[in-house]
């Protein structure tokens, strides 16, 4: 398994997913009292009490979290000779979870080198002393699922990683190593089919997504095996099997444990000129016996089944609970993303969604033999075929111990790989300028 970079100041539990009906009430609860604040300056000399403090490092990005029973007011502000941030926090508490946050900093961290607190008359001061010179994100999320008030600080790098570079960098290396194939194991023999070449001789591009990740950990099955962790191990898997033919390179959408956003997924997907986006999830019900592995595809005329349904409006509050910085999406992004006709792109999605599923078929049940469509936000790519795979149910305690066993996750990844491969072999892409 992967590790939990994440460190906690107050150990929340799992966090279980919830209907969409009731992230709602609570958003608009959460609106209510903003509002109420608005109107009443004195509500903000209660003061709040921080329930817990969370980090996130990653190379992409550093995230902190700050969560509070009550909205937090802050200023902050960037200084340098040496880097560093303050940030001020109004009419908060001193706790020890303020006082101990400094020895919750990695070492590996890319961006904070350490975290000083010290109090102020009317509040608290947190001073995040940086490696390097840092651009800075600060924004508000109101109280989702089971957490409260929570303040986060994204740090990014001043130029922004670009995928298609990160890509082509890792693929150099790759050129410059040896060939070698990975031991299978399946402990199968059969010889499986390679993609044709498509027109120019290029190689063929997969965007590969593990859902979820840093504050949203997904579904959370029984022994609290953690969705984001067991689909980026498959994910981690599924990129070694695909590039095994040297005319694949795959591009994951994280590599490691912090949150994506649904829009970022695509936009990254697009920037590599993806030929081909997969999106690995384990599913969960709130009945335990529900099992078997399913593929969907994207809809433009409502969810093929009342499941399809209510999994597309989970997946697609992923946002709420990860935490986007609503002001900063890309308002063309999204417009291109409602607008454009999709029909060409969903009937690529259905011939691959049908390979995929004939080949996770071979290892695991299928929860439904038909590929299912549904309006998941992460598929919407007007110019890339698009799948999300179901692996298996997380809530399911035999489906839970395969989601988290080495063997089931790499027969997980080559049964997907084997019905990418078919698709391919079939549908070769067409060359590019």
């Amino acid at each position: 398994m992967p590790r939990e970079p994440a460190r906690h100041l107050s150990e929340r539990g799992s966090v279980p997913v919830v209907r969409v009906d009731l992230q709602r009430r609570r958003i608009l609860r959460g609106l209510a009292i903003v509002a109420a604040a608005s109107l009443a300056p004195d509500a903000w000399a209660i003061a709040g009490q921080l329930a817990s403090a969370r980090l996130w490092p990653a190379e992409e990005y550093t995230r902190l979290i700050l969560e509070s029973s009550s909205p937090m007011a802050y200023q902050m502000q960037t200084l340098g000779n040496p880097d560093r941030l303050v940030l001020d926090l109004a009419d908060v508490q001193w706790t020890t979870e303020l006082a101990d946050i400094g020895a919750r900093v990695q070492s590996s961290d890319p961006y904070v080198a350490g975290i000083r607190v010290g109090r102020k008359s009317n509040g608290v001061r947190l001073v995040i002393d940086l490696k390097s010179p840092v651009k800075a994100q600060v924004f508000a999320l109101q109280p989702v699922a089971e957490y409260g008030h929570r303040l986060v600080v994204d740090l990014y790098p001043p130029v922004r990683l670009d995928p298609l570079m990160a890509l082509l960098a890792d693929e150099e290396e790759k050129d410059r190593a040896p060939a070698q194939e990975s031991p299978s194991q399946s402990g199968k023999d059969t010889p499986q089919p390679k993609p044709a070449a498509p027109g120019g001789g290029r190689k063929i591009t997969v965007a590969v997504d593990p859902g979820h990740g840093g504050e949203d950990p997904g579904a959370v099955g029984q022994r609290g095996t953690y969705e984001k962790n067991v689909v980026l191990a498959i994910s981690r898997k599924l990129k070694n099997v695909l590039e095994n033919d040297r005319n694949v390179r795959v591009m994951l959408t994280r590599d490691d444990d912090y949150y994506v956003p649904l829009g970022a997924r695509v936009e990254k997907a697009r920037r590599v000129q993806a030929d081909l986006f997969v999106s690995i999830h384990a599913d969960a019900f709130r009945e335990p016996r529900a099992r078997g592995s399913s593929v969907f595809a994207l809809s433009e005329n409502g969810a093929t089944s009342a499941a399809a349904r209510w999994l597309a409006q989970r997946e697609n509050s992923a946002d709420l609970i990860g935490g986007v910085n609503l002001p900063s999406r890309d308002p063309v992004l999204a417009r291109t993303l409602l607008d454009l006709s999709q029909t060409a792109q969903i009937s690529d999605s259905l011939k691959v969604g049908r390979q995929v599923l004939d080949g996770i078929g071979a290892h695991n049940a299928l929860h439904k033999a038909t590929v299912e469509q549904a309006g998941f936000a992460v598929l919407k790519a007007p110019d890339i075929p698009s799948i999300l795979v179901e692996t298996a149910f997380i809530s399911n305690p035999e489906e839970e111990l395969k989601l988290r066993s080495e063997r089931h996750q790499q027969l997980f990844a080559e049964s997907i790989g084997e019905g990418v491969r078919r698709y391919f072999a079939r549908n070769p892409p067409l060359a590019r300028a």
